[in-house]
């Protein structure tokens, strides 16, 4: 970290090779779209690399890039849901089909996550797949933690909805 923060380019390329995989697979199970979550993840990794002076250095790197990622994936989706209501065409209607998951989760689980809404979604996989404590969300997310965990359960219960209506 020292060495990215003073300018090291293989030190930041290294900061690079060990957080991306996980930041792409955030977004990507934010947004349900891989060219978006590229694109999300790519935009934090250089959010957080013009803010490395201001980073401290006593605190882990990787939830604060995950805070950045999901951030932007959630205000991603919010404006993607936003212009299908002012009457733009979806983007999986104009866009080409999307690339396999970056992750072991399935066709089945990736949809019923996409069900949720944003917020939930969000919370889901910090916990579920990034294996983030519900108090880490909430310092991530700068939520107070009444509000994760009723994400968490709001979330959690339509995807049991979801389950029984539509079966295993």
């Amino acid at each position: 970290m020292r060495g990215a923060q003073a300018g090291s380019a293989s030190d930041l390329e290294a900061l690079f090779r060990r957080h991306w995989p996980a930041a792409h697979r955030a977004a990507y199970l934010v947004v349900h779209d891989s060219a978006a979550a590229e694109d999300i993840a790519q935009e934090a990794f250089v959010s957080a690399v013009r803010a490395l002076d201001s980073f401290d250095r006593r605190r882990p790197f990787g939830p604060w890039l995950h805070r950045i990622v999901v951030n932007r994936a959630i205000d991603w989706t919010r404006a993607r849901a936003l212009r299908r209501e002012i009457g733009d065409e979806p983007l999986a209607v104009t866009a080409a089909p999307a690339a396999r998951a970056p992750d072991e989760l399935g066709g089945e689980t990736m949809a019923a996550l996409a069900s949720l809404s944003p917020d939930q979604r969000a919370v889901v996989v910090l916990r579920y797949v990034l294996d983030y404590s519900p108090g880490e969300i909430s310092e991530l997310l700068e939520l107070p933690r009444g509000t994760v965990n009723s994400r968490l359960r709001r979330g959690l219960d339509a995807l049991q909805e979801r389950v029984v209506r539509e079966g295993p």
